[in-house]
């Protein structure tokens, strides 16, 4: 494999491969219900104002604040206003008019004066103190104007903004789109998750995991596939992706040094780059073309292949997506623990109370139960031999 490169080195090449996707500005038209938790493609401008008319902001009563200025004063009620469609009638002279929150404000008026704020004896109301001009009115546009920007481009959408859109009288929304991805786990040894295990078989782990990873950093899998260590059936399967309208190809397993390294033996005629990173776990990697699909490979070991997701991938997915990038922050190490010099360690963590981090299980690449137990990867430097309980040391949340 030769001289290992170091992990910017590794994310940069990833990083470029991936620049089209990143540039190419597509979206997606969506209903709003349909559109949680996706980004807006560009800003969004509100057609009508917000709210569209004058409304009450209580139930009690619309009056002239001119007829209320002398309070306490007693008039007479004539009318009533509920939130329902329609227009009111004019508020005549001398007279108040009940209205309900949210109705519309009768012409003429110019305050509403709670109920609480008033006395009712049969068909008159005394308001009991002077009120001032558009007190406990909605004017229209008050909240935002017709025209004016509701929602920026970029925007996660949750249910306060999805509520903001249909105010304004949308129904569906442009939203940055999903990359699709494909999936491909290699490995003779691996059967499906809940089969029977035969000597030297195991569940396939990985194929389950870079699905949901991809789908928890906004891209839309649209192809998923297990295959043995044959060249034909992996070619297959990368031809089935691109039926299947992929536009990222993913594979674990397949491109270490050994003699049955099935996906660096059908990518490196191609082209691919197929070398190690400073890193554990997670060294073997790869990088590739295949027939204009830009194609990562990943270790087949588990916990390399979901962190490599998590370190290369996962950044540009989530940008792409519009999704806020993962947590790091600094935390004091819980115990002491030892590294190896010229690679980059990720351990795997769990935050604790008071700003520490404990490591979880052993720095090995097939505990799966420790990094299921984890919530965050401890970073050890390349040039660190050792940590001590106390220093401190960079997380990031998984």
């Amino acid at each position: 494999m030769g001289e290992r490169i170091t992990v910017e080195e590794h994310a940069e090449r990833v990083a470029a491969l991936l620049a089209p996707l990143r540039d190419r500005g597509a979206a997606d038209t969506l209903p709003l219900l349909d559109a949680r938790g996706r980004a807006t493609a560009d800003a969004i401008h509100s057609a009508i104002d917000l709210p569209p008319f004058r409304n009450s902001q209580m139930d009690g009563f619309a009056v002239r604040t001119v007829e209320v200025a002398a309070a306490p004063v007693t008039l007479p009620i004539v009318g009533e206003v509920a939130a329902a469609p329609g227009e009111p009638s004019a508020l005549e002279p001398g007279t108040a008019t009940r209205i309900m929150t949210g109705a519309p404000i009768p012409p003429g008026a110019d305050a509403v004066v709670p109920v609480e704020d008033t006395t009712v004896d049969g068909d008159a109301v005394t308001i009991r103190r002077a009120r001032e001009v558009g007190e406990y009115i909605r004017e229209a546009g008050s909240d935002l104007p017709a025209g004016a920007e509701l929602l920026g481009a970029g925007v996660l959408l949750e249910s306060r903004q999805l509520a903001a859109l249909a105010a304004s009288g949308l129904t569906e929304v442009a939203v940055r789109s999903r990359v699709r991805v494909a999936v491909v786990s290699t490995g003779s040894e691996l059967v499906t998750p809940g089969q029977p295990l035969g000597a030297g078989e195991i569940p396939d782990s990985n194929g389950i995991a870079l699905q949901a990873a991809a789908a928890a950093a906004g891209a839309v899998v649209v192809s998923a596939a297990r295959v043995r260590d044959d060249a034909e059936e992996l070619r297959a399967r990368f031809d089935a992706a691109i039926d299947a309208g992929a536009e990222l190809l993913l594979t674990s397993g397949g491109v270490s040094m050994g003699d049955h390294e099935v996906v660096r033996d059908l990518l490196e005629p191609l082209g691919a780059w197929v070398g190690a990173v400073a890193m554990q776990p997670g060294g073997p990697q790869a990088t590739a073309t295949y027939r204009g699909l830009p194609v990562i490979c990943f270790p087949g070991n588990p916990v390399s292949s979901q962190l490599s997701f998590a370190l290369f991938v996962a950044p540009v997915l989530r940008e792409i997506a519009g999704l806020p990038v993962a947590v790091r922050e600094q935390r004091a190490m819980a115990a002491s623990v030892t590294s190896v010099v010229g690679r980059r360690q990720y351990l795997r963590g769990r935050r604790m109370p008071g700003g520490v981090v404990e490591v979880v299980g052993g720095p090995g690449s097939h505990l799966v139960a420790a990094l299921a137990a984890a919530d965050v990867l401890v970073i050890v430097p390349e040039a660190v031999a050792a940590l001590a309980a106390g220093d401190l040391v960079e997380v990031l949340e998984l």
